[in-house]
Formats: C-alpha cells, sequence, structure tokens
C-alpha cells in the first residue's frame, strides 16, 4: 500500500478545505514539509464552531489531499481564507490544488504530520 503523509483537523474546519472554503490551516508549529498532504477528518468535531444543526461532515476519515506549499507566520489577512482567527506566533499552512476523495477511507488521526497507509483504488 502506497503511503502519504497526512494532517488531522477538526470538523467543520476539515469539511470546509474539502469544500474548498478554507485554503489556509491555522497551527501554533510550523514545518519545513511541502508537497502532498492527505486531509483527514478527527474523530471528535470542534463543537464551539459548529452552528447549531451544522453537519459536521465525515468524522474520522480521510477527506482530500491538498499541497501545502507554504508554511509562514500568520497575519491577520489570513482570517479570511483560514475562516478563523489568527493569533501572534501562528504559522499559516496555505493549501492549493485540493482534491476531494473519490471514496473516504477511516483513519485514525495524530498529533502533528503522520503517514498514513492509502487502501488500494482511494486515491
Amino acid at each position: 500500500m502506497p503511503t502519504m503523509t497526512a494532517l488531522s483537523i477538526k470538523a467543520p474546519w476539515s469539511r470546509m478545505i474539502r469544500d474548498g472554503e478554507k485554503t489556509i490551516e491555522i497551527r501554533n508549529w510550523y514545518t519545513s514539509y511541502r508537497g502532498s498532504l492527505l486531509i483527514c477528518s478527527s474523530r471528535t468535531p470542534d463543537k464551539r464552531n459548529l452552528r447549531d444543526g451544522e453537519d459536521p461532515g465525515p468524522l474520522g476519515m480521510a477527506l482530500c489531499i491538498a499541497d501545502l506549499v507554504i508554511c509562514r507566520q500568520a497575519t491577520k489577512d489570513d482570517e479570511v481564507a483560514a475562516c478563523c482567527v489568527v493569533w501572534e506566533r501562528d504559522y499559516a499552512f496555505v493549501l492549493a490544488n485540493i482534491r476531494p476523495l473519490a471514496k473516504p477511507f477511516p483513519v485514525k488521526g495524530k498529533l502533528g504530520l503522520f503517514k498514513v497507509e492509502v487502501p488500494e483504488g482511494r486515491l
């Protein structure tokens, strides 16, 4: 099975990336990694950021692939693309070429970047 570098993100943010609404992921840590990232939805949604009755989307699943093209210090100008408030010392993971998976599959998330074995025919 091929492996990919992955990032777990809580819903609704993971769904928003998959749907192209969110193109910057805000983190409090830097990475030198550049390239394709498997975006995975955490099993537990961020309930504070779900609107009443909003479907968080699939949980505990690989949802899409995005290219991490830049990791840099975040600025207030990133807030619209990040769909959230940016704080001092945050980093902007700038995502491009977002491609939803034709067949999402279950993933056990981890902190930071991690490797995932991708089942045949899922990309």
